[in-house]
């Protein structure tokens, strides 16, 4: 097991589209459960590979107490407990249409910002797992909310990228600190 830093913003992976994950299998599940381990030190709920420094297509999701509809595979996931974590490779999302939902998030590349986020409230992801299996899924809330957070990081796009423009606004000497504490 290798322990994983977390990389902050404003390093150049974070701005980068990742390629896609080409090898499955164990060297991927390793990957994943240092991911996990990493993500639960932080206390986060979700862990994009670009954010351990590695620009790929992969990111893990842990929303265990997930209260909307989950549908994987065509089937009703009743217990989200059930299929946490999860691992995402090669993700593709597609928002469905609905309402707007205004929430606040955080990101653990951006420590101590948060800032509220515009994003629709369900979303359908198809990807791999870690050992090359294709899935679908359909989900809503939190979930959903954090799978579009993490794709958007697989994809060089931030939550500050998204944040309503007061909030982006109130962030902003946060994030030139970031900034300045990366060239010191």
């Amino acid at each position: 097991m290798a322990e994983l830093t977390i990389v902050y913003y404003p390093e150049p992976v974070l701005r980068t589209k990742g390629e896609g994950v080409r090898a499955f299998g164990q060297p991927l599940r390793a990957l994943a459960e240092d991911m996990l381990v990493a993500m639960r030190a932080a206390r986060g709920m979700g862990l994009a590979a670009p954010q351990i420094g590695k620009s790929i297509q992969f990111f893990i999701v842990n929303v265990p107490d997930e209260d909307t509809p989950i549908e994987l595979d065509g089937k009703v996931v009743s217990d989200a407990k059930s299929i946490m974590p999860i691992y995402m490779a090669n993700a593709e999302v597609d928002i469905l249409p609905g309402e707007i939902d205004l929430l606040e998030e955080g990101c653990l590349s951006f420590p101590g910002i948060r800032g509220e986020v515009p994003r629709v409230e369900r979303c359908v992801v198809r990807y791999r797992d870690v050992d090359g299996a294709p899935h679908v899924m359909v989900c809503g809330g939190l979930l959903a909310r954090c799978i579009q957070h993490e794709h958007d990081h697989c994809q060089g796009v931030l939550f500050i990228d998204r944040m309503t423009v007061a909030h982006r606004q109130r962030a902003e000497s946060k994030i030139k600190q970031l900034v300045r504490s990366a060239k010191a």
